[in-house]
């Protein structure tokens, strides 16, 4: 099932449009936001939805008051607002659903850096597709300084050839986070999850993989007791 909503961003910037997506035997409940230039109805972002609607996980997308209307980026402080308005209004839609929250790239940083912050109400776990760990070109891990501060189990799904996330940084980053965070290499993915199809080591679509990934690690015993 599909519900079409508006949701209030924040007292500033008014509403925001929002899309729930609920699989009939729904077990999760995925706060999905968008990459820094796009939106919630951005290709990728509904094949995410899509694919975790097979994997029984609810996805409830949103989009930033910039996405919504236009011009710049908001700040960090407005979208970090947005993720808790949407986080909010997704519990108030399936109150009995367990909460997730995260998204690709931009979104999945301000979502950590919002839990970060104080936790986010309801949510139980963190899922990055793409961490941008830093800026194509600039290799540094200052983007991932915040997420010591953040309480609940974080799940990186993140290409081999990400340009914005280099492997010999992200794995320690990660590793240091001990038994909170799980990482998980796509095979020659990409930021986008484009992969090189003749050298990737498995026949599995890059997007059947995140979602049943997400699923395993989402319904493992005793992960959300740490």
């Amino acid at each position: 099932m599909t519900t079409e909503l508006k949701i209030l961003a924040t007292l500033e910037k008014g509403k925001v449009s929002a899309l729930l997506v609920r699989p009939d035997r729904a077990t999760h409940l995925l706060v999905l936001g968008h990459g820094a230039s796009s939106n919630m109805r951005s290709p990728m972002l509904q094949t995410i939805a899509e694919r975790l609607a097979e994997q029984n996980i609810a996805t409830f997308r949103y989009n930033f008051p910039y996405s919504e209307k236009g011009g710049g980026r908001n700040s960090a402080a407005t979208c970090t607002a947005t993720i808790r308005s949407a986080v909010a209004a997704a519990h108030g839609a399936a109150p009995d659903l367990p909460i997730l929250a995260g998204g690709h790239s931009f979104s999945g940083r301000m979502t950590s850096t919002a839990a970060s912050e104080s936790p986010l109400e309801n949510v139980t776990g963190l899922v990055f597709f793409s961490f941008p760990l830093h800026p194509a070109g600039e290799p540094a891990t200052k983007r991932a300084d915040h997420l010591a501060d953040v309480t609940v189990p974080m799940l990186f799904l993140s290409g081999t050839r990400d340009a914005l996330a280099a492997l010999d940084l992200l794995q320690p980053v990660v590793k240091d986070l001990g038994k909170r965070a799980t990482l998980h290499l796509l095979d020659t993915a990409d930021h986008s999850f484009k992969v090189l199809k003749t050298k990737r080591q498995t026949v599995e679509d890059v997007f059947d993989e995140m979602a049943r990934v997400t699923k395993d690690w989402a319904n493992q015993p005793g992960r959300f007791r740490i």
